[in-house]
């Protein structure tokens, strides 16, 4: 599928006189809704996911605006008329979409801190291990300045396998937890749908 035709990805707020709190606006412009959806997938449009290239587009645009902000999605329909019943399927599917990536990436989340966990236990248990050995090593060798080398380089070995746990709790965590949040708030976020304006036939009376 082509890339949606779009209006610049720049936050705006709603107009005041609409009676909706202020909040960062996108606006899609595309032929058909079809065309927001992923056409390989094989599911009814509620449930099916949306185009990549929508996905990545409403995603992009959202990290752009303010946390917390509320957001909302105006797409603007071509070749067809904005109904009831496309509004309220278009309205379901962008919020089931977005609140099944929020809870896939705070599953990864949860996968991240398991995996971190481990590691932390597995790190510290080598670094006992690397700082008794070495301490053994060196009373072998005895007090010669080959014994401090090799005990602190077992020392600095065990503190090297601490490396991974420590950048998982210290940085890998909270850009994921930020990811599940923004998807949090697209799947809250107002979708309205406007349509072509129908034809009119041109009228007027024979001269």
């Amino acid at each position: 599928m082509a890339k949606p035709e779009h209006a610049p990805a720049v936050p705006r707020s709603a107009p005041a006189d609409t009676g909706r709190a202020p909040r960062a606006e996108l606006e899609l412009h595309v032929g058909e809704m079809r065309q927001l959806f992923n056409a390989m997938d094989p599911a009814p449009f509620r449930e099916r996911d949306l185009d990549p290239n929508a996905e990545e587009y409403i995603v992009g645009w959202g990290r752009e605006t303010r946390a917390g902000e509320p957001l909302g999605l105006v797409v603007h329909l071509s070749r067809e008329p904005a109904t009831p019943e496309n509004t309220a399927l278009l309205l379901d599917a962008v919020h089931s979409y977005f609140r099944q990536r929020a809870a896939a990436t705070r599953r990864k989340l949860r996968q991240l801190f398991r995996v971190g966990r481990v590691s932390l236990a597995i790190g510290l248990a080598f670094l006992a291990g690397a700082i008794v050995l070495g301490e053994f090593i060196a009373g072998l060798v005895g007090e010669t300045s080959y014994g401090g080398i090799i005990e602190e380089t077992f020392v600095i070995g065990g503190w090297v396998a601490l490396w991974r746990p420590l950048e998982i709790f210290l940085y890998d965590w909270w850009p994921i937890r930020a990811e599940a949040k923004l998807l949090d708030r697209l799947g809250e976020m107002d979708v309205r749908v406007l349509g072509a304006a129908p034809a009119t036939a041109a009228t007027g009376a024979a001269p």
